[in-house]
């Protein structure tokens, strides 16, 4: 895939086929989705004119994503650079998360049994 195509993907009005960062803008306001957090792989990162992880977090408006944890990593699925470390930030943000869960369900617990 040419890497220009790849660009016009990404934040492209004119075309009938919604954006990449309009479909992701589309799902996170979903209600199923409202507890997901986001992982960006910035792929493709060996060639010459890969947009950057700033071009992309721009180009996707991952800044105004609020209330939701959210991570952009830049890779190279063919060499495998930077999926191991994408994969970290999720499962370690998973697990803060599931921990944060547990917590206030057992003070919620604790109250009711007080109370």
């Amino acid at each position: 895939r040419e890497r220009s195509n790849d660009k016009e993907r990404l934040d492209s009005g004119n075309s009938s086929e919604a954006s990449a960062k309009e479909e992701l803008h589309r799902m996170l306001a979903e209600d199923e989705l409202r507890d997901a957090i986001v992982l960006v792989f910035c792929n493709k990162q060996d060639l010459p004119n890969a947009l950057s992880v700033a071009e992309v977090t721009e180009r996707l408006q991952l800044n105004t994503i609020r209330n939701r944890n959210w991570y952009i990593q830049a890779t190279c699925a063919t060499t495998g650079d930077g999926l191991y470390e994408g994969l970290d930030w999720l499962s370690n943000t998973l697990t803060k998360k599931k921990k944060y869960r547990l917590r206030g369900r057992s003070s919620e617990t604790a109250k009711a049994h007080r109370g």
